[in-house]
């Protein structure tokens, strides 16, 4: 989702995959801290290969090119290990060798993208919702995703670059289910986000800090994480969360099917889950944690904050996306080539 604070892009020639002391993750944008991944190789030994990418579908199309890709662990978000785990893409995971899976919320395991969390474990979490400047627009005149139709809004807004996010956006504005498969009602959805065009300045998936820090962009759809980030610079900016709904996202660790350095994954994926390293990571990435012990570390101000800690009432209109058929899915990426294309 965003880019790397950290990272060491090493190819398996130079350090192979089947190197004792070696673990080769494929991770979103910054979403593995500098200290901490240092941290794990002093502690273990471990040399990190780290390779990063920008969207699920670049990850999934990587992995499913080759049966041995070379990599131990990869990030997909929920509807990603779903399909994962279907196409028997992954391993399932032996709980009994995480002593630190029971730091994780509840509230944010079996979930149905993967019951009992048998083939991933979740990482960050977090909301899409609306951001805002505040020195260019009140903060309680928007309140809803429909309000982006405004003409207040031509030229101005900054949309994320991700066809599921979009698409699920314009659905609640239309009273549809974020996973919808209706092709009448994905065509409709294409027509009103076409009715959108002229008030979207950028699309933008990796940057988004930096194009409301710098006022590239004054408001928009944000992950909950990246605004946090923006705020350490900008106070004015805000966090909404729509009253029509949004969406939950969760990116999950999980071990790749044939991974050369199973062990190695398993001391990485415990390593993760303590709570000195949680905090760590949530103070880097901006994003929420499923990790209760790791969030009881924090500053009370950021165990507060609702950005990254919506209540559990707000998290009522939140829902999760799921994976789509493949009929679906080219639907839904016919009608986005064509609302980029401007058709």
């Amino acid at each position: 989702m965003k880019k790397l604070i950290f990272s060491i892009i090493l190819t398996f020639s130079i350090f192979p995959a089947f190197a004792a002391n070696i673990l080769n993750i494929y991770i979103w944008g910054n979403y593995l801290p500098a200290e901490v991944a240092r941290e794990f190789t002093k502690e273990t030994g471990i040399r990190l290969n780290i390779s990063e990418y920008d969207n699920n579908e670049t990850m999934f199309a990587k992995l499913k090119a080759s049966a041995h890709s070379g990599y131990d662990i990869v990030v997909p978000s929920s509807y990603f290990v779903e399909r994962m785990r279907k196409q028997n893409m992954l391993e399932q995971i032996d709980k009994t060798r995480l002593s630190n899976f029971k730091n994780l919320n509840p509230a944010l395991l079996n979930k149905e993208f993967d019951p009992n969390n048998n083939y991933s474990i979740p990482y960050l979490w977090g909301t899409t919702g609306i951001i805002v400047n505040t020195d260019y627009f009140e903060k309680d005149s928007i309140k809803s995703w429909n309000e982006f139709w405004d003409q207040r809004f031509a030229d101005k807004l900054m949309i994320l670059d991700d066809v599921r996010e979009v698409f699920a956006m314009a659905f609640l504005t239309l009273g549809y289910p974020i996973n919808d498969t209706n092709p009448q009602h994905i065509e409709q959805t294409y027509q009103k986000l076409k009715t959108l065009m002229p008030n979207i300045k950028i699309f933008n998936i990796d940057a988004i800090p930096n194009i409301f820090i710098d006022e590239d962009a004054t408001v928009g759809m944000a992950w909950n994480g990246d605004c946090r980030l923006t705020q350490e610079e900008n106070p004015k900016v805000k966090y909404i969360y729509p009253k029509e709904g949004f969406t939950i996202w969760i990116d999950n660790l999980a071990i790749v099917k044939n991974a050369p350095n199973l062990a190695n994954a398993y001391k990485f994926i415990d390593f993760i889950l303590r709570p000195d390293i949680a905090k760590k990571i949530i103070q880097n990435t901006g994003s929420s944690s499923p990790n209760l012990a790791g969030i009881k570390l924090l500053p009370k101000e950021m165990q507060q904050n609702p950005v990254i800690n919506p209540d559990a009432e707000t998290l009522k209109r939140g829902k999760i996306l799921s994976d789509l058929d493949s009929n679906t899915l080219q639907l839904y990426e016919k009608y986005w080539e064509k609302l980029k294309m401007g058709e």
